[in-house]
């Protein structure tokens, strides 16, 4: 609320502003310090009556436009076509019927050459609402015009050169501001890389001390006996290294795979003496939570009822089968590496 309680005073300092100003240069209008060069009058007060509700319509009416990307928060959006329109149609009008309302000798007086700098305020304006081809537009029809009733060197000595300059400014100005608008958008986007990138090696640095701390669980024990043996184990001490060694192996090379009832499953498996290899190749990535503990509760599911004696356990890319399960065993009186493959399973990826 208080960011766009700031923007809103901004526009509104700035709309006031603006209001002003052409009040001001409308106000000359109304000064006849030439009463007898007025030949019509009503042709003053008509262009007069169009300009300021064209003008103030331009200043005020901010709803009805669009604003492209990468355009300043504080910057009014753009001009819809029918402002554009109108504020055309007033330049040629005002330009000319001021200047026909006096006699030849009134042209160059204040309440006349009043329309230059009205003009030009309003081709600001129309600059300010991101329409630069109609403000440049409106300055050519307003130097055709005044060159055409006061001669071009005569016009720009009456304050042509001066409205020229503020629609130049003003363009200068809305380049800048969308400029720093773009590159405090840049700036916004690259702190929540950073802040994505922190989360993440916060979580990496979670991962792994969670990783250390299951190390410790399963190798710590038998680190411990190792040492006070001296290295002389015994058999079943020998076995139960072996299975702390597969467990850290297993959380190394498929940990996305495992939880509490997959990790049981795999050292109830190996306790009969099978051997299994698991390998997460990249298979579970993308997968949300809810589908990763599914996969697993499936995966549980088919180590408790297998019988083989080697279980190779990886994922797979493929757009279907998130994960494959070969087991193989020894025939009757095979040896060596003469095995046949008594289990073959897929894992659907869940929908």
């Amino acid at each position: 609320m208080g960011q766009r309680g700031s923007l809103v005073s901004v526009r509104a300092i700035l709309s006031l502003l603006g209001v002003a100003l052409t009040a001001y240069l409308a106000a000359r209008g109304l000064i006849w310090t030439s009463p007898e060069a007025v030949e019509r009058g009503w042709l003053i007060v008509a262009a007069l009556a169009v300009y300021l509700p064209v003008t103030w319509l331009c200043i005020f009416a901010l709803g009805v436009g669009d604003r492209p990307a990468g355009v300043a928060a504080a910057a009014p959006p753009r001009a819809p076509a029918w402002q554009v329109v109108l504020a055309l149609g007033v330049t040629v009008f005002v330009s000319n019927a001021t200047f026909l309302a006096v006699s030849e000798e009134g042209r160059t007086q204040p309440f006349v050459t009043w329309v230059i700098g009205a003009i030009g305020a309003l081709m600001m304006i129309l600059m300010a609402r991101r329409r630069p081809i109609a403000a440049w537009t409106g300055i050519a029809l307003l130097a055709v015009a005044t060159s055409l009733w006061l001669g071009p060197v005569q016009a720009l000595s009456l304050g042509l050169v001066g409205s020229i300059v503020w629609v130049a400014a003003a363009q200068l100005v809305v380049f800048a501001l969308d400029r720093a608008a773009r590159d405090a958008e840049r700036l916004a986007e690259l702190q929540q890389a950073a802040s994505a990138w922190q989360a993440s090696q916060s979580g990496r640095q979670r991962e792994r001390r969670l990783h250390v701390q299951r190390a410790l669980e399963a190798a710590g024990p038998i680190l411990s006996r190792t040492i006070e043996n001296g290295g002389n184990l015994r058999s079943a001490d020998k076995e139960a290294a072996r299975r702390a060694e597969a467990r850290l192996r297993d959380e190394l090379r498929g940990n996305r795979l495992l939880d509490d009832d997959v990790r049981t499953e795999i050292d109830a498996a190996r306790c009969r003496g099978a051997s299994i290899n698991l390998f997460d190749e990249g298979g579970l990535n993308g997968l949300t939570a809810d589908a990763l503990v599914e996969v697993r509760r499936e995966l549980a599911a088919i180590l408790r009822e297998s019988v083989s004696e080697r279980l190779i356990i990886r994922t797979s890319p493929d757009d279907e089968i998130v994960v494959t399960i070969v087991g193989r065993s020894r025939g009757d009186g095979a040896t060596g590496d003469d095995d046949h493959v008594d289990l073959f399973r897929e894992i659907r990826r869940p929908r």
